[in-house]
């Protein structure tokens, strides 16, 4: 089988790997498509992702989705062709989490993720034509959701985890500063969540065009002067640029909650704060998820429409090519698509 594997900075490549068997509880899936991700981008541009360092050639790819090609010994309840995603996170160890967090497994000390360097040996991910996956990590597709929109399931749900880091949306004026993937799923989900009138604010006119097919009811243009606005209750920025935090903490209502879901550098930076305080703002962090892959099955089932972030799609021997268009601002790309299992093969 073929498989999208990067061996170091610009080093990107389509290995021939042994197509693999599911041992007992697992589940070998035929993969039809993935998104990539910023932290994909980051392994081929850096040869890293945050403190997560290569150390041995890694597949790329957590955003996936395809159909059951065989089960293992004891698996049950599925059955060869269902199409389904895959939730990629896996705690390590049998570590209690403290009752103040109970249940949030996003926040587990040790979690193996698909197509991540940050343990070694490494966790493959899913940019492959097959991948074994162990049966609890399965999440059949509903009725009507196809493969290409399943594997939006997994960007989705960290929106959704997001939104569900503030309580009582319903009605509220919502700020999302950034308007990337994340930040155009974001908007999709605050609509969803029931908010109000939602703002999206970027630097490109491509984002705040996808941003507003996502239901944004206003854009702000920061390329051409256009101001963010003001006194918002709810923001959620989706950069992770620390240039921009002063700004957002300044739309930000006084004693109003902003939201960090964009990934902040994790080495010293100069960032303006002082709203932070003096406006008595409440400012959290979200972080992956824990299990809002299903709601966002749901809200897919439901008619949720978040298509229009896909901008691009690419077969995976053309890879190197649907990195290069994802990692470019001006390219228009928001997220780009690799058709994982060739098209003669794919239902």
């Amino acid at each position: 089988m073929r498989a999208v594997t990067v061996h170091g900075p610009g080093d990107l490549r389509i290995d021939r790997r042994e197509t693999p068997v599911p041992g007992p509880g697992e589940v070998l899936l035929a993969l039809e498509w993935g998104g990539i991700c910023g932290s994909d981008i980051a392994y081929w541009r850096n040869g890293a992702s945050g403190t997560a360092t290569l150390r041995h050639p890694l597949v790329l790819g957590h955003e996936v989705a395809g159909r059951v090609a065989a089960l293992g010994d004891g698996v049950t309840g599925l059955d060869v062709g269902r199409p389904v995603t895959v939730h990629p996170a896996r705690p390590v160890g049998e570590v209690a989490l403290p009752e103040r967090i109970a249940g949030r497994t996003n926040l587990h000390p040790q979690v193996r993720y698909f197509g991540s360097a940050a343990f070694d040996p490494h966790t493959d991910g899913g940019f492959s034509e097959y991948r074994t996956v162990p049966a609890d990590q399965i999440r059949p597709l509903p009725e009507g959701v196809g493969t290409e929109r399943g594997a939006l399931a997994e960007p989705l749900a960290v929106a959704l985890h997001a939104v569900g880091r503030v309580p009582a949306l319903q009605g509220r004026t919502v700020l999302v500063n950034g308007a990337g993937p994340i930040g155009s799923l974001l908007v999709a989900a605050a609509k969803h969540r029931g908010a109000g009138t939602v703002v999206a604010a970027d630097l490109t006119d491509s984002s705040l065009a996808v941003a507003r097919a996502m239901g944004a009811d206003e854009t702000r243009d920061l390329s051409r002067g256009e101001a963010l606005p003001e006194d918002v209750e709810v923001v959620f920025e989706a950069s992770g640029a620390p240039a921009a935090l002063g700004g957002v903490l300044r739309a930000a209502a006084r004693g109003g909650t902003v939201v960090q879901v964009g990934n902040l550098p994790g080495t010293p930076v100069t960032a303006v704060l002082g709203d932070l305080v003096t406006r008595e703002l409440t400012w959290i962090g979200s972080y992956r998820f824990v299990d809002e892959i299903d709601d966002a099955l749901h809200a897919l089932r439901d008619g949720l429409d978040v298509s229009p972030v896909i901008t691009h799609r690419f077969p995976l021997e053309r890879a190197a090519e649907a990195l290069a268009v994802a990692a470019d601002p001006g390219s228009g790309s928001s997220k780009v698509m690799l058709r994982l299992s060739e098209p003669a093969t794919a239902a």
